[in-house]
């Protein structure tokens, strides 16, 4: 005789074992606020154990959302943007958002613009452009659709943009003041590509400290963030004897440059002085350890999605009017009714760049010393 057929776990079933109401549960599910982390563990232990499932097409349809998030993505091993993209699924899974991927290739034309038109025919609620770079154009998103770009787009065009992430220009600045403030008369920079934004926001936090310091600025030479390229770039700065300080834009390419002056016999840091950014895994055991800019990825996934979430949630609460402000203090009006967006909230919320302060940096050698 064949079993009866036992129903899929529902909402009111994870309420009961994790002890709470099904409005919470539903809060839970939904990654809506009001709701102790405690709550949210019990709520969200009680679903596993359950193997409960919400309904998402049901849900959509009730919401008017489809509760997933797209991701114009670079498709790239750097550590950089695959750390990123890892902590994103990550943190979205954890409130309730599934993601949808769409990898680009650098050099392709309009692959931005393309990876965003196929994601909005997917359904998506919003959009995140996670590592932007300068594809000659201004990028135009659906007027109805929330966009996060982790760092600075120039020319990114849509209603409602929110721009997050460790600031280029802050992390620059940071790794060029401590190099000067070792006494160093002036520093050397091995850049990013340059149609990469966040190579260009690093250059510019480090000509600003150039600046502002009253040294000279050396002509900066240009890597495209590979190891091979800063050996390449290296061998060129270790030939010049002028040469004592070095920020390069990320840590794969410092280790280029590490080889390099090793090979030329200019020694770190008694010699040249080397800093790096993003504090990869093995930067602490290089020889010697790397001095860089330590990024925070989990932290910048979350607070990027926490503004995007927020985004999505002002446009679908029922009887929400929404005024243009370009300001990111902008509330709901309570006159009801009306659909308009505002113009903008594209402020650039950055997360502060943390100083790693290892053995590849000292003071420079005094004249005639060993």
């Amino acid at each position: 005789m064949p079993q009866p057929r036992r129903r899929p776990p529902g909402g009111t079933d994870v309420a009961r074992l994790a002890g709470v109401s099904q409005k919470t549960v539903s809060r839970v599910m939904n990654g809506e606020p009001y709701v102790s982390e405690q709550v949210r563990e019990r709520v969200l232990a009680a679903a596993r154990e359950l193997g409960y499932r919400r309904n998402t097409a049901a849900r959509a349809l009730h919401l008017g959302r489809f509760h997933r998030i797209g991701v114009a993505a670079l498709g790239s091993s750097l550590y950089g943007p695959s750390s990123l993209l890892v902590a994103l699924e990550r943190e979205a899974r954890e409130i309730g958002y599934a993601l949808a991927v769409v990898n680009t290739l650098e050099g392709e034309g309009d692959a931005v613009m393309n990876a965003v038109e196929s994601l909005l025919g997917q359904g998506v609620d919003a959009i995140v452009v996670s590592e932007p770079i300068d594809e000659g154009r201004a990028l135009r998103v659906d007027p109805d659709v929330p966009v996060l770009s982790f760092g600075r787009l120039p020319g990114l065009d849509g209603p409602r943009v929110v721009v997050a992430g460790a600031s280029g220009v802050e992390a620059g600045r940071r790794a060029t003041e401590h190099l000067l403030g070792l006494g160093h008369a002036t520093v050397w920079h091995v850049a990013g590509p340059r149609r990469w934004w966040a190579a260009r926001d690093r250059a510019r936090g480090w000509r600003e400290a150039l600046a502002a310091a009253g040294a000279a600025e050396p002509p900066a030479l240009e890597g495209d963030w590979s190891p091979a390229s800063g050996y390449a770039a290296g061998r060129v700065l270790a030939a010049d004897p002028e040469v004592t300080a070095v920020f390069v834009a990320n840590d794969d390419m410092a280790v280029g440059v590490l080889r390099a002056l090793a090979e030329a016999g200019r020694a770190v840091p008694g010699d040249v002085s080397v800093v790096g950014m993003d504090d990869i895994p093995p930067a602490a055991y290089l020889s010697p350890p790397l001095t860089t800019i330590r990024q925070d990825f989990a932290a910048v996934a979350r607070h990027g999605l926490a503004l995007l979430v927020d985004e999505i949630e002002r446009a679908t609460s029922p009887g929400t009017r929404l005024e243009r402000s370009p300001g990111p203090d902008a509330r709901p009006s309570p006159d009801a009714g009306s659909e308009r967006l505002p113009r903008s909230r594209a402020h650039h919320d950055p997360l502060p760049a943390r100083l790693v302060v290892r053995e590849s940096t000292a003071p420079p050698r005094e004249p005639g010393g060993h």
